[in-house]
């Protein structure tokens, strides 16, 4: 779905933007221009991404259940209702410890860090 087939103009549950599928990460792309993407997952218990890095600072903010994300190997528990940033070019992994939704927001920048 690009942005363009996206309804803004009306209210709607964050947890309602994509379901779960069992044994799945399924992930649904709200907004998607030059200046960053918005995108909603839905990962089954014990599903997860595997250790990668991202250009981009990235947040996440968890809207049901449960994830541990690894950023630099070390494990932070993140629960609904909670967010976390995942800095630019730190190696980070996420893993569902329950079924869990997340946005994760991605603004791209030529922003240097500190400045």
């Amino acid at each position: 779905m690009t942005s363009s087939e996206t309804n803004f103009e009306r209210v709607g549950k964050l947890g309602d933007l994509v379901a779960y599928q069992n044994e799945a990460v399924v992930s649904r792309t709200l907004v998607n221009t030059r200046a960053g993407t918005v995108t909603a997952f839905a990962f089954d218990e014990g599903q997860g991404l595997s250790e990668h890095t991202a250009p981009y600072d990235a947040l996440v903010i968890v809207v049901e259940g449960e994830v541990e994300v690894k950023i630099s190997g070390l494990a932070h528990t993140v629960k609904e209702g909670e967010m976390i940033l995942m800095p630019a070019n730190k190696p980070h992994a996420l893993k569902a410890i329950s079924r869990f939704k997340m946005i994760l927001i991605m603004i791209r920048s030529d922003r240097k860090h500190g400045t």
